[in-house]
């Protein structure tokens, strides 16, 4: 049985180029195309799709807001990111929202069909241009004892950002941040948050 794919997008050369590309699949079948988030949040549940394909910069909504709303109406979705730009921080953001994988816009087709197929099996797929260290960090993270919630509010600290920030980047209350932040400073030994970001930076976090 086909793979039912939606993509997401609001540049048409995309989207015809992507849906090119899969034509040489007969395994994934394009039920459709939306250009923006909120379009692609009414329609996932009306069409149902195996799998999504969605920019990281729509002109609606940002990808981690669009990931949540797919969530919610279709849960069942496996949802890879597709970006014209190695932007870092925009695809970490994504993947913490529940992205199943990100693959760059300039993938050869046969790539982007094997990608698609690993997600479909239940991998994650990240293209090693974007995080190149994804699965050292995995592993520094993994024995650092950092919850992924303790380390996206580290890593923003990291980047100078002060708690009411950090509050309003992740959707947390300040008093969630402080905790988590707390917690961070626990584990990694540190009496302080640049003890903190020190540590973290030594033991390849960030």
């Amino acid at each position: 049985m086909s793979a039912k794919v939606m993509v997401v997008d609001d540049h048409p050369v995309v989207r015809d180029g992507v849906m090119m590309l899969l034509r040489s699949d007969p395994n994934l079948r394009i039920i459709g195309s939306v250009e923006s988030g909120r379009a692609a949040i009414e329609q996932v549940s009306v069409w149902r799709p195996d799998i999504v394909l969605l920019d990281l910069r729509l002109p609606d909504m940002l990808a981690p807001e669009v990931i949540s709303g797919l969530r919610q109406e279709y849960p069942a979705a496996r949802i890879v990111v597709f970006t014209a730009h190695g932007d870092h921080q925009g695809v970490v953001a994504a993947l913490e929202a529940g992205a199943n994988g990100c693959l760059l816009k300039d993938v050869a087709g046969t790539d982007l069909v094997s990608a698609m197929r690993r997600v479909l099996r239940g991998e994650r797929v990240v293209d090693p241009r974007i995080l190149p260290d994804d699965g050292q960090r995995s592993d520094a993270l993994a024995r650092s004892g950092l919850t992924r919630r303790e380390y996206e509010v580290l890593r923003l600290a990291a980047q100078g950002r002060t708690n009411p920030e950090i509050a309003e980047a992740t959707g947390l209350t300040r008093n969630t941040v402080k905790t988590y932040l707390q917690s961070a400073l626990h584990k990694l030994g540190a009496r302080n948050r640049v003890e903190a970001i020190g540590k973290a930076s030594e033991a390849g976090l960030l």
